[in-house]
């Protein structure tokens, strides 16, 4: 082993997520004189490769690997068909002489993984998605010498006593530094969506895939039209899809709820803080989520959030204490809770209040990167 230890991070796809968001917090606060960071993107030109521009960087050995839509697990068979990747990788591994391998997803977690241990390295399982993965019941406990989760319910449902010796919850890193004016938030996004000065702006933060659960935030602000028509309501939809399905599974439900004039699709904007500032409520549906970065995002800037009683939401709302939770696919209900928070202005403030002053104790990246660093070490020398 050389005086530093080299970490190679690969990534599958193009499309960046929140998983993409936390890696980079944590390379951004590595100690470069100990670790070498050697970055992996599946695309030259792609999203990803973008995002961690500035870093050491090689494209994937393995560009003709099947692609798959994101959001869609990663089982058996489509392991199966990308298994001619491995040699390469392996080879790739062995010359660049990677210590650990730090894989973040599960098409990364599986044909990464076995061709780290191939190569005589380490590797560090990241796990950010579903509990019940087979990847995590029954591939990690073979090929991992070590797994994260994101998570206590990431974990919950791992095959007792096969993981549990060598796993751990890391929270994901955050800038808990980050200091927005809403003010001027607000009155920039008055200006670009030219909405109402009084509207109630509710947001959806993510990709539009099923998990998420965008259609079902679409029916929620149009509940909340029908319950405040005194006020106008808009829903600003901060994501993008990769799916043909989806995008016109959203085009027939915002149809079918006459929300046409309320619903606006935004794209990605950035910085993302800044723009969850900008709204009134962050709108959280989603299912089986392990734990979603702009809960926390919204925590720290002020942003009110209504989430689903699923995932990693009830972790990072400390089982509603910082905001409400209701039970999953009821959009009635979270329509309630958001014409409830708006109706209470003081009830509001100080759930505001209360989560930001805990999203600031809990998710900073310096305790992260210090985690992270310590099983590094670990690895190296075990």
């Amino acid at each position: 082993m050389s005086d530093r230890i080299t970490i190679c991070f690969p990534f599958a796809g193009n499309q960046v997520g929140g998983s993409h968001i936390s890696a980079l917090g944590l390379l951004d606060g590595l100690d470069r004189s100990r670790y070498r960071i050697l970055i992996v993107p599946q695309y030259a030109d792609g999203a990803i490769a973008r995002l961690f521009a500035g870093h050491e960087m090689i494209v994937d050995p393995a560009l003709r690997w099947t692609d798959f839509v994101p959001g869609e697990p990663f089982g058996p068979g489509k392991f199966a068909r990308t298994l001619r990747a491995i040699p390469g990788m392996v080879r790739f591994l062995r010359q660049h002489k990677v210590d650990i391998v730090h894989s973040n997803d599960g098409r990364t977690h599986a044909i990464w993984g076995v061709a780290a241990r191939l190569a005589g390295a380490r590797l560090l399982w990241h796990h950010r998605g579903d509990p019940d993965a087979m990847g995590l019941r029954y591939l990690a406990p073979l090929i991992a010498s070590r797994i994260v989760a994101v998570s206590q319910f990431a974990l919950s449902a791992s095959r007792p006593g096969s993981t549990a010796r060598r796993a751990q919850v890391i929270h994901s890193p955050f800038d808990v530094t980050v200091r927005v004016d809403r003010r001027e938030a607000r009155e920039t996004l008055l200006r670009d969506t030219e909405l109402p000065a009084d509207t109630l702006v509710l947001a959806y933060f993510g990709n539009f895939i099923s998990r998420k659960r965008p259609l079902a935030f679409i029916e929620t602000v149009a509940r909340v039209r029908d319950l405040m028509p005194d006020r106008p309501v808009a829903g600003l939809m901060f994501g993008s899809s990769d799916n043909p399905a989806m995008d016109l599974a959203m085009t027939q439900a915002i149809d079918r709820h006459g929300a046409q004039d309320i619903i606006r699709i935004m794209g990605w904007r950035s910085p993302g803080s800044f723009w969850i500032a900008a709204c009134d409520q962050l709108v959280v549906p989603a299912i089986g989520e392990p734990f979603g970065r702009t809960l926390i995002e919204a925590m720290l800037v002020g942003t009110p959030v209504i989430a689903t009683r699923s995932g990693g939401n009830v972790e990072a709302l400390q089982d509603g204490v910082l905001g409400p939770l209701v039970p999953p696919d009821d959009a009635d209900a979270l329509a309630a809770q958001s014409v409830r928070l708006a109706q209470d202005p003081s009830l509001t403030a100080r759930l505001s209040e209360q989560a930001k002053r805990d999203a600031r104790n809990r998710f900073g990246e310096k305790q992260h990167v210090a985690k992270v660093s310590a099983i590094y070490e670990q690895l190296a020398t075990g």
